[in-house]
């Protein structure tokens, strides 16, 4: 052995220690040795000092090798022990082994050979098993970290799930909400509305000029309050997934061509050109035709409202047989670059200023996108400031249900 070893001999016989240390000065051993004559001087070294190993006889005058190995372990001192015993004496080594000896040596076998073969040996096992005990220690306590880090985990885990349940309450309660101001707020629109319209017929009494222009403007800006209202319960129930798809075969080029026709007089009060292109082989779609009515109609009314002087086209064309676009061209205002990925997000303006020049409610294009996604298809937008706008939507001709 390379290194300088602490050892301690235990033995009333000073012949035998003498003998002792000499075998192992034979056998070439590095060693400060230290000896005690009985129990009580060994227990006195060992717990003031650090040894690597102990030879240890049996027989002592003040107690037997065994009770000295028991109290040893009890105070915590635990050293590789080498029993030095008499012939015949195995069966008590044994016994001295199970209760905590490296091993055993008769005196009667004992040479330099013997003394190095059974040290090494004691101390390799004493080293292996400390680093065994100090690998489990140290399992122990990643263990436990890792425990302690699983149960805050599982804090979190709760926090977030409580979190989302709270969040889930909170996004039910305002789609709750919405619905019901919208509802509420439509039921006395109507009202106002039917009674201008009673009073625009001349009923019961005719009308200046001055008032059918006063009547005439609280019908507009109650179907303009309504548009915006029906825009925040449409996207409600779009947000809350109560809107769903409604396939059914329809004729496209049809659709097209009437929901152009209702909004040309929006155009025309503008004096804008309103044009429609059809080019369809077979203009049988099956889709979802009133989410497909409401997107145009969102598309033709933003182009309309953002547009002062010029044209808007509508084209509907075929891109294969099995997936069909239309799009929706203006020579309008036109959209900045680093907005056009935010028009579709709800509420979101290029002007949101309060000073802003054209109203709305922001929800238009979202209800739009989520409308074009929930139809299994995609809208894209190409724009020049101050020279018009262009939204194309793609969809399937069959939708996947």
């Amino acid at each position: 052995m390379k290194d300088t070893l602490k050892i301690l001999i235990v033995d009333d016989d000073r012949v035998d220690r003498l003998a002792l240390r000499r075998s192992l000065q034979k056998a070439g051993i590095r060693m400060e040795l230290s000896e005690a004559g009985d129990a009580r001087d060994a227990i006195a070294l060992l717990q003031n000092t650090h040894f690597d190993c102990i030879f240890l006889d049996y027989l002592l005058p003040d107690r037997d090798g065994l009770g000295l190995i028991k109290e040893l372990y009890s105070i915590g001192v635990k050293v590789p022990t080498i029993v030095l015993t008499g012939q015949g004496d195995e069966q008590i080594a044994v016994e001295m082994m199970k209760a905590g000896a490296s091993d055993y040596l008769s005196k009667t076998r004992v040479s330099p050979e013997t003394l190095a073969q059974t040290l090494r040996n004691a101390i390799r096992v004493d080293r292996a098993q400390k680093a065994a005990e100090l690998a489990n220690q140290q399992l122990k306590e990643s263990n436990a970290l890792l425990q302690h880090q699983n149960q805050e985990l599982e804090k979190q885990r709760q926090q977030i799930q409580l979190q989302n349940l709270q969040l889930q309450e909170a996004y039910r309660l305002k789609s709750q909400f919405l619905a019901t101001m919208s509802h509420e707020l439509r039921t006395p629109l109507n009202a106002i509305m039917g009674f201008s319209q009673i009073l625009l017929r001349q009923y019961p009494d005719p009308l200046t000029p001055q008032q059918t222009e006063i009547v005439q403007r609280i019908i507009n800006n109650s179907q303009n309050l309504l548009i915006l209202l029906n825009e925040v319960l449409d996207f409600s129930k779009l947000e809350s997934g109560q809107l769903t798809l409604n396939p059914e075969e329809f004729n496209l080029a049809i659709l097209v061509q009437i929901t152009v026709e209702e909004l040309r007089s929006l155009a025309m009060q503008k004096q804008l050109s309103l044009q429609v292109d059809l080019d369809l082989k077979n203009p049988l779609v099956v889709n979802d035709q009133n989410s497909l009515r409401r997107i145009l109609i969102n598309l033709l009314s933003n182009a309309i409202k953002f547009t002062d002087s010029g044209s808007i086209w509508v084209k509907v064309w075929e891109l294969n047989p099995d997936r069909v676009a239309i799009a929706v061209r203006d020579t309008g205002i036109g959209i900045a670059s680093e907005y056009l990925e935010a028009i579709f997000e709800a509420f979101r303006q290029v002007d949101g200023s309060l000073a802003r020049q054209h109203g709305g409610s922001g929800l238009g294009l979202a209800i739009t996108n989520s409308l074009v996604k929930m139809m299994q298809g995609t809208i894209a937008v190409e724009s020049q400031v101050g020279k018009g706008s262009a939204f194309q939507v793609e969809f399937p001709r069959q939708v996947e249900t």
